[in-house]
């Protein structure tokens, strides 16, 4: 965005002892009517805001917010030459409070702790040049980060070092640059957002997890939620097909107690004809001994030896 800064001096600077400062504006405008660059601009811009809010969700430590007047001094303020950044966000301050820009002097000095500038062709040397110098010197930010949706390798960063100079931030090997502030990487996703396939702006957890938007995180809830009702139903089809191949197998033990039962009482039917057998084999020897003593008796009778026959 195209845009003149007026860079303030360091806090720090002396001052006259009996000197006051002018009462800060009242006047304050936080809309200058005017866009982004471009749709894609905005889509960025919503991605790192609504982003950050989600993986914060339970957080109220914190503002973020993008294309946001920042006010910090009186002349600023009366030369209205200054635009928000892209994205800034500001840690240890009430979130709730509602904020249609950010004002220093209502803030107990407070300035963004993380910038990021979404560049254009038009705005790529005051990106890299005036603000940098503003956040660097004035603003004192100590994480600043600058990107061009349309030309992904356009993306540098810079930490705040201990004698208050930017330090160019060196990429992993993923191509991202850490946020010391935030606590998470920074780096590039290609994919569909709001309808719109790009190269995103995305932050990235320590793990290599990328930090998913509101949309992007309940769809993943509902996925979750899904594969794990699955999963429970996968489960109990098959504890009702252990419970049936159990029934089955009782059955089959039931039927296979039934066939020695039946094959026991053959077995018992055929000892107990057996046994029939054998009395009545018994039985007719007996009835042969029977005659034949009667016969020898006869023949005794007679004057016959059956003996001797």
């Amino acid at each position: 965005m195209s845009v003149e800064l007026t860079a303030q001096t360091c806090p720090d600077t002396p001052v006259e002892p009996d000197w006051e400062p002018p009462m800060p504006p009242t006047d304050l405008i936080f809309d200058d009517g005017e866009p982004l660059e471009s749709n894609r601009h905005r889509i960025a811009m919503n991605v790192l805001i609504r982003s950050l809010q989600q993986v914060w969700r339970d957080r109220n430590d914190f503002f973020t917010g993008g294309n946001m007047f920042v006010y910090y001094s009186s002349d600023q303020a009366m030369n209205k030459d200054f635009r928000g950044p892209d994205f800034f966000a500001v840690l240890d301050v009430d979130g709730t409070k509602e904020r249609q820009g950010w004002v220093v002097w209502l803030e107990a000095g407070r300035y963004p702790d993380v910038i990021v500038e979404l560049m254009s062709p038009s705005t790529a040397r005051i990106d890299k040049g005036k603000k940098k110098d503003l956040y660097q010197r004035t603003f004192r930010t100590p994480d600043y980060f600058v990107f061009d949706p349309f030309e992904a390798n356009a993306f540098q960063g810079w930490h705040l070092d201990g004698s208050g100079r930017y330090q160019l931030l060196q990429p992993n090997d993923r191509g991202w640059l850490w946020c010391e502030t935030l606590g998470f990487w920074l780096g590039t996703w290609e994919g569909t957002i709001d309808r719109e396939t790009a190269v995103w702006l995305r932050f990235y957890d320590t793990e290599g997890n990328l930090v998913l938007l509101p949309e992007e995180a309940e769809r993943l809830h509902a996925e979750q939620a899904q594969q794990f009702a699955e999963q429970v139903q996968q489960l109990a089809e098959a504890e009702r097909q252990k419970a049936e191949q159990a029934q089955q197998l009782a059955e089959a033990e039931r039927q296979k107690a039934e066939q020695a039962q039946q094959l026991a009482e053959a077995e018992r039917q055929k000892a107990e004809q057996a046994q029939q057998l054998a009395e009545a084999e018994r039985q007719k020897a007996e009835a042969e001994r029977q005659r034949a003593e009667r016969l020898a008796e006869r023949l005794r009778a007679i004057g016959l030896d059956p003996d001797n026959l």
